[in-house]
C-alpha cells in the first residue's frame, strides 16, 4: 500500500474528520479526529461495535453527510468545499453504493433500477449497459422483474449491478449481507469481491462480520467514534 501512496494513487482521503450532534444532554460526539487514506484498488473494512460510528463515517466519506469539522477528498475533489449539488455530481461520477436494505425502487424493474445512475449521467446506452451488468451478476433472465418478485439475495445482486454499472472509482458497502442468510450472504460477498477486482474499484465496507473484514487488505476499528 505504501508503494501505491508513493505513486500518488490515493483515491479517498479523510483529514481530521469529526461529527458532533445535539442531544438533550448536550453535544454528542459521534466521530472524533478521523484521518485515513485509501488507495486505488484497495479493499478496506471499517469495523467496531454497534454505535461506534461506522455508518456515520461511511456517510461522511461518501459525501452523503457533512462533517462538523475536517475534510474529505474523493479522486482529488474536496467534498467539504462543495454544496449538495457539487457533492452529488462527484458521487455520480466516482461513487457506487451497496446498502444493507438494498434501496431499490419498487416501481421500477431490475433493469430500470440499474439504468438509473447511467440515465442520470446522460448515457444513451443505459439499457444495454444495465442489461449487461445484470448478466454479470447472474440475473440476465430477471431484467423485467420488479423487486417484490425477487428474493433478498437477488435484490442485493441488482443493487450490486447498479453500484458497479457506472464503473465507480470507490464503492461503499454498508453491512451488505446484514439482511441475508449465511449462505446467500457468502455468495454476495464472493460476487462483490470478484466484481471489485475485475473493475479495479476501491472497496470500502462497513461490517460486523470478522470473516468478511479479514477478506479486505486492511481494516480500521472504531471505538466510541475514534480510530
Amino acid at each position: 500500500m505504501q508503494d501505491r501512496i508513493a505513486e500518488g494513487r490515493v483515491v479517498l482521503e479523510a483529514q481530521h474528520l469529526s461529527k458532533t450532534v445535539a442531544s438533550p444532554e448536550g453535544p454528542l460526539v459521534i466521530l472524533a479526529d478521523i484521518s485515513l487514506r485509501v488507495c486505488a484498488g484497495e479493499t478496506l473494512a471499517i469495523v467496531g461495535a454497534s454505535g461506534a460510528g461506522k455508518s456515520t463515517l461511511l456517510a461522511l466519506l461518501a459525501g452523503l453527510d457533512t462533517p462538523t469539522s475536517g475534510r474529505v477528498f474523493i479522486a482529488g475533489a474536496d467534498l467539504t468545499a462543495l454544496d449538495e449539488d457539487g457533492r452529488a455530481a462527484i458521487r455520480a461520477k466516482h461513487v457506487g453504493f451497496v446498502f444493507q436494505s438494498f434501496h431499490l425502487i419498487p416501481s421500477l424493474t431490475a433493469v430500470e433500477n440499474v439504468m438509473l445512475p447511467l440515465e442520470l449521467a446522460g448515457r444513451a446506452d443505459a439499457r444495454t449497459e444495465a442489461a449487461k451488468a445484470l448478466g454479470d451478476v447472474g440475473l440476465g433472465a430477471r431484467l423485467a422483474h420488479y423487486p417484490k418478485q425477487l428474493s433478498g439475495g437477488e435484490q442485493q445482486r441488482v443493487a450490486i449491478a447498479r453500484a458497479f454499472v457506472a464503473r465507480p472509482s470507490v464503492l461503499f458497502a454498508d453491512e451488505p449481507t446484514g439482511n441475508l442468510d449465511t449462505g446467500t450472504g457468502q455468495r454476495i460477498i464472493d460476487l462483490l469481491f470478484d466484481l471489485n477486482r475485475d473493475a479495479g474499484s476501491t472497496l470500502v465496507l462497513v461490517t460486523h462480520d470478522p470473516a468478511l473484514a479479514t477478506r479486505c487488505e486492511r481494516k480500521i476499528e472504531l471505538d466510541a467514534g475514534r480510530m
